[in-house]
């Protein structure tokens, strides 16, 4: 059958992660598990009921593992080459494995999974597939066109083999075989050859399998192809099987006729009846459903499953391992045995495969108005079908009832449909969880829809926006709120200029009975001033920011001057005209910050500009520039120093300058 190729390698962690089953067009139920299994291969599953085990062969790894009912490991036989068809005895407490690469049949005890003994088949009989019926173990066994069926009988001193039992079969390979407790005489088989599948059913009352029907594949017959598996119904009247197609093929035993089908996907690969007659298809269908399940006397899937992908790296989903389903003994669970592209295989346990899985949509208004009337509408759709009148509830979730609050049961209506008002008292996001709660047929399903409800806008305002302040002012702002519904708290978030600096919370309070919270912040940089209104039901969420500047602190001092005297009423510093004098700017100090020094001399009336300079400041925000070269006497000077926003290295403070500074040289 087509199989997907690998294109990556994928952790075993992907299929530990897929602890249930992802549902196609009916559902999944959350009890559903999954557990990765230490095997290579799948060659048959046998459930134990009495122990509470699951056995499971692995034909490339020569390997039996056995499980609990949850798929935890409990213990592994190796040394089977080929182990592959495993039946339980009757009283569960034996299981029998044949081992084609040692020509036997193993048995185990199951209650400590102990090897007990080996019986010999013949040489290069290489038995593969397992059945129990009339009082012996039935075997499967040749190759190369020359399938047979053998038997074991244990009921004497010693094991008799039994081989050649139907030679003129047309089985070109050793023949799949399955029995049921119901009809205890009755075996049937079926060729994994995918040119030339043979179906045959026996009579083995007598201790010899006497042929009863045959199905020869292509001899006046339709081509069957390969059969992956086989089931009998509960009374032995039916036989179910796995071959290529779309549909598991449902035959009467009595003749081998067509008696129907069940619909499946492509690559039938398993079957399993249970002793009710409940049927389990899987497939190998990376893109379809992968399992189906049909009540006793239907046709008609009551249950879908779409396996997840738990490769990882490709396209299309798990598939159902070949043979690898089995029911619960008098239970209700399905075990299923599965593998990803990448041939790592899990053990999957399905709780409640028989009940129909309903879908249920919601669906509501995108927007609404608080207050105002809505509807929910949404489906309830179901393999089988639920009536009108079927109970629903619903849970409003919203900002008033975050734990949500119940509006009671609805109903459903007419063809799987339902609808119903309600005006939401709160604004902001308005969840509609409408569940149903499942009962004896069907599982519990549920859907939400979510409204975006109106809120009015509140009235926030924060003062101070564009004002300026001398560095380190401490500086009241005052957010005020206005109307609101019962949220009457603010935030008040200072952000400095810089990204040294991050956005910090100064003060979070109830606002007082004017509306009003203020928060202090020492202006040491510009500053981003937000006040935040988390918003209520009633009214949104909403915030409104003020950006206040603040200047650099610095000062600028004239040094080595001979005297300080006034002309008029500004004081000036008098130099000798040799002497170079020393401006010291002391500044707040930022990283890569410089200060600028601007001259200015005084000719005719005026003040005329003689140039500027930057300089870096110190890690101490000092800096002590000389001014050198030839002073011309009589001529009065000024200087500054300042610090320009965006020019001076940075840009969190406000441009701030010094008062000047007057000198003149003199002989």
């Amino acid at each position: 059958m087509p199989r997907r190729t690998l294109t990556a390698a994928t952790a075993l962690a992907v299929l530990f992660s897929s602890a249930a089953l992802v549902a196609g067009a009916t559902g999944s139920a959350a009890a559903d598990s999954a557990k990765v299994l230490p095997v290579r291969s799948t060659g048959d599953i046998v459930v134990d009921g009495v122990h509470r085990k699951i056995f499971i062969s692995d034909p490339y790894g020569g390997t039996l593992v056995a499980t609990d009912y949850s798929g935890t490991v409990l213990a592994t036989l190796t040394g089977l080459t080929g182990v592959d068809g495993l039946a339980l005895s009757a009283d569960s407490e034996q299981l029998f494995a044949a081992v084609p690469g040692d020509d036997s049949i193993v048995s185990v005890e199951t209650r400590t999974v102990t090897r007990t003994a080996r019986y010999a088949t013949g040489e290069d009989t290489g038995p593969e597939h397992l059945a129990l019926a009339g009082g012996r173990i039935w075997f499967g066994y040749g190759s190369d066109g020359r399938g047979d069926i053998g038997s074991l009988d244990l009921s004497g001193a010693e094991p008799v083999v039994a081989l050649g039992q139907d030679s003129d079969n047309g089985y070109r390979l050793a023949p799949r075989l399955a029995s049921t407790p119901g009809a205890p005489d009755v075996l049937a088989a079926g060729s994994p050859d995918y040119n030339g599948s043979s179906l045959g059913v026996y009579d083995v009352s007598s201790g010899t399998a006497n042929r009863t029907a045959q199905y020869a594949n292509g001899v006046g017959t339709p081509w069957l192809g390969i059969t992956s598996d086989l089931a009998l119904t509960p009374d032995g009247s039916g036989l179910v099987t796995a071959n290529p197609g779309d549909r598991h093929r449902l035959w009467r035993t009595s003749d081998l006729t067509d008696a129907g089908s069940y619909p499946s996907a492509y690559h039938p690969d398993a079957v399993a009846v249970a002793p009710d007659g409940t049927v389990a298809a899987g497939t190998s269908s990376p893109y379809d459903p992968d399992l189906y399940v049909f009540n006793p006397g239907t046709t008609t899937a009551v249950r879908q499953y779409d396996l997840p992908d738990t490769d990882g790296s490709i396209s299309g989903g798990d598939e159902v391992a070949t043979a690898g389903l089995a029911w619960e003994p008098g239970g209700s669970r399905l075990f299923a045995v599965t593998s990803n592209s990448r041939g790592d295989h899990a053990l999957r346990v399905l709780t409640d495969p028989t009940k129909s899985a309903p879908v249920m949509t919601a669906t509501a208004p995108a927007s609404a108005s608080r207050a105002k009337s809505l509807t929910v509408r949404g489906t309830l759709k179901a393999t089988l079908p639920l009536p009108a009148g079927t109970p629903l509830t619903v849970t409003r979730t919203d900002l008033e009832s975050p734990g949500g609050k119940s509006l009671g049961t609805k109903t459903l209506g007419a063809n799987g449909a339902f609808a119903f008002t309600d005006t939401p008292p709160a604004g902001g996001k308005v969840t509609y969880k409408v569940s149903y709660a499942g009962d004896a047929t069907h599982t519990a399903a549920s859907a939400s829809a979510s409204v975006a409800v109106s809120r009015a806008t509140a009235s926030l305002t924060l003062n101070r926006n564009g004002a300026l302040y001398a560095y380190g002012t401490d500086v009241s702002f005052t957010a005020h709120l206005g109307t609101t519904y019962k949220n009457r708290t603010v935030q008040i978030w200072a952000d400095p200029f810089g990204a040294d600096k991050p956005k910090k919370l100064i003060k979070t309070g109830k606002v007082n009975s004017s509306g009003n919270l203020s928060a202090t912040v020492d202006m040491t940089r510009d500053t981003t001033v937000t006040a935040v209104f988390a918003g209520d039901s009633r009214y949104a969420p909403k915030s409104v920011a003020s950006t206040a500047y603040a200047k650099v602190k610095v000062s600028l001092a004239v040094g080595k001057q001979y005297r300080t005297t006034k002309i008029g009423s500004t004081p000036y510093a008098y130099f000798h005209k040799k002497t170079n004098p020393v401006f010291t700017t002391n500044m707040s100090y930022y990283t890569n910050r410089s200060h600028r020094l601007n001259l200015e001399l005084y000719y005719q009336g005026r003040w005329y500009d003689a140039g500027s300079q930057y300089f870096k400041l110190g890690t101490s925000g000092k800096s002590a520039v000389t001014l050198t070269g030839t002073h011309e006497t009589g001529y009065r000077m000024r200087v500054r120093s300042s610090y320009i926003n965006g020019s001076s290295g940075d840009t969190v403070n406000s441009t701030t300058y010094t008062p000047w500074k007057y000198f003149i040289f003199t002989k």
